[in-house]
């Protein structure tokens, strides 16, 4: 008796394909994520660089105007400094009397440096009108102060005169200074200094201490 085989078909699952299409949707997912995460994360990085370089070049700029301001600070304390210390107010008022006698000697014109002792000021004027009591403004040529480290206390002219007020007048014309003498300033410890004046040889030189005044034996005469 022949025996009759039958055959059973198995029904094939898909449930190992439907698994394997997840699977790869969700690696596609993660690959997906994580090149979006990454971009991102290049896009940010960038841009905080970015940032972090332009902070810096601020601050670059910030501490150069800074140090700039500084040292603009300090040349115009310095040269304040400078300014109200004797030997430099002492210099421009010298200065000032050098400028009067080059002036005249190279021109037919008359200068005059008027020494406010009661003021404690100085200026320089051309003498363009007759009447030398009266100084017009547009004649003035530069006009200064002592400060309180540099004081006049008195001149004294060649011809005798002397006077520790009120004002002295220095006039220099083409041939020479018209008086000599010495104006006597003292420093912030009260030490004199003597700005001598020579009608013989125009020179306006300072000297320490109160120095003596070589005076002409005859006051119209210029030898001494």
């Amino acid at each position: 008796m022949a025996r009759k085989v039958v055959r059973v078909t198995m029904p094939i699952c898909s449930a190992p394909m439907q698994n394997n299409q997840y699977m790869r949707k969700c690696v596609n997912e993660e690959m997906r994520v994580s090149r979006h995460t990454w971009t991102h994360c290049l896009i940010y990085s960038s841009t905080r660089s970015r940032i972090s370089a332009f902070t810096f070049t601020e601050l670059v700029i910030v501490l150069v105007m800074v140090s700039l301001f500084v040292s603009l600070a300090q040349v115009y304390l310095f040269g304040l400094l400078r300014k109200n210390t004797f030997r430099a107010q002492v210099q421009d008022f010298v200065a000032t009397m050098q400028m009067a006698a080059r002036a005249a000697a190279e021109s037919d014109r008359r200068y005059e440096v008027i020494i406010d002792l009661t003021e404690q000021s100085y200026l320089l004027r051309q003498i363009t009108s007759p009447d030398l009591s009266q100084v017009l403004q547009e004649e003035i040529i530069t006009a200064n102060s002592f400060g309180q480290n540099c004081r006049v206390a008195y001149v004294e002219f060649d011809d005798g005169d002397y006077t520790n007020q009120g004002l002295a007048k220095f006039r220099a014309g083409h041939a020479g200074w018209h008086y000599g003498g010495k104006i006597v300033l003292l420093d912030e410890k009260e030490q004199p200094y003597s700005v001598v004046v020579n009608r013989i040889n125009r020179v306006v030189q300072l000297e320490e201490g109160d120095v003596p005044l070589l005076v002409p034996k005859d006051k119209n005469e210029l030898s001494f």
